[in-house]
């Protein structure tokens, strides 16, 4: 029950802060940096009290790689939003993460999944393939750059989420103080190209501060949720389920964006909800 709703409210958290990076209709290093900034300041008092007790040298270089993986996906990701639509970009990009990541936790990190979670996790991505290809192939060459770098999107989630994975399981670091640090170097990465653009910056805090303050926010606590939720349960199980959100993001698509094929989408949401029914058990 305590995954479950970790993993649900990731879901919710994540679809949100998707939904509105595309919506805002903004790009580029000094909107990310500004996130980074608004996350690195919310979590401070969370992520510094979580590391009284850590070895910082341990800790340093989790936290490096795990934020330069972090920044390459949400550079990809601006790009893949600006190319393609987001029903198609976010569930290729939700899908291929998944998939990479159940298969790799097998092979690295030795986790051995039951049948009934194997077959659950297909679904799932069976279902995102669905939406991801609604109107078919013809749909998918027009949209050729949004396949290509959802597709690239999805590589650096699985990346990532078996970096952090491991760290807060084999290497015992608090999910919150790892994601903290993760933050704060996210934001001095991007700090020196925010910058030096400047004005551009302070005009993007000015006009789309709503959606740099819901980003910033919800970005780290969506993650932080499914750090904590694969504490209590295999990287196998909590990475396909936490692609609910794919269903959330396909209905925006369709009601907020008016992107085209809503019944295909719809109907591959319902297979990805088949698909967590599965996992839950």
């Amino acid at each position: 029950m305590i995954v479950a709703l970790l993993v649900g409210g990731a879901a919710l958290a994540h679809a949100i802060w998707n939904i509105t990076i595309k919506r805002a209709g903004t790009s580029g290093a000094g909107f990310l940096w500004l996130t980074f900034l608004v996350g690195s300041i919310v979590f401070a008092p969370f992520g510094i009290a979580s590391l009284r007790d850590v070895d910082l040298t341990r800790w340093l270089p989790l936290i490096l790689v795990s934020g330069a993986l972090q920044v390459a996906y949400f550079l990809l990701l601006q790009r893949a939003y600006r190319l393609g639509d987001v029903s198609l970009v976010y569930p290729l990009a939700r899908g291929t993460g998944p998939l990479l990541a159940v298969l790799l936790a097998i092979v690295i990190l030795g986790e051995r999944p039951t049948p009934i979670a194997l077959v659950g996790a297909g679904v799932v991505i069976a279902g995102v393939v669905i939406i991801g290809f609604a109107g078919g192939r013809a749909a998918a060459v027009v949209n050729r750059a949004g396949v290509v770098y959802g597709l690239l999107v999805g590589v650096v989630i699985a990346a990532f989420t078996l970096w952090d994975a491991s760290a807060v399981t084999v290497g015992g670091m608090p999910p919150v103080g790892l994601y903290w640090g993760s933050v704060l170097v996210q934001m001095l990465l991007l700090a020196t190209p925010a910058l030096r653009r400047v004005r551009d910056t302070r005009a993007i805090a000015g006009t789309h501060w709503r959606a740099v303050l819901t980003v910033g926010i919800l970005s780290p606590l969506a993650y932080i949720l499914i750090l904590l939720a694969m504490q209590l349960a295999p990287v196998s199980t909590v990475a396909p389920a936490r692609e609910v959100s794919v269903v959330l993001v396909g209905l925006a698509g369709w009601l907020i964006f008016r992107e085209p094929n809503p019944v295909q989408r719809l109907v591959g949401a319902g297979v990805v909800l088949a698909g967590v029914a599965l996992l839950a058990l």
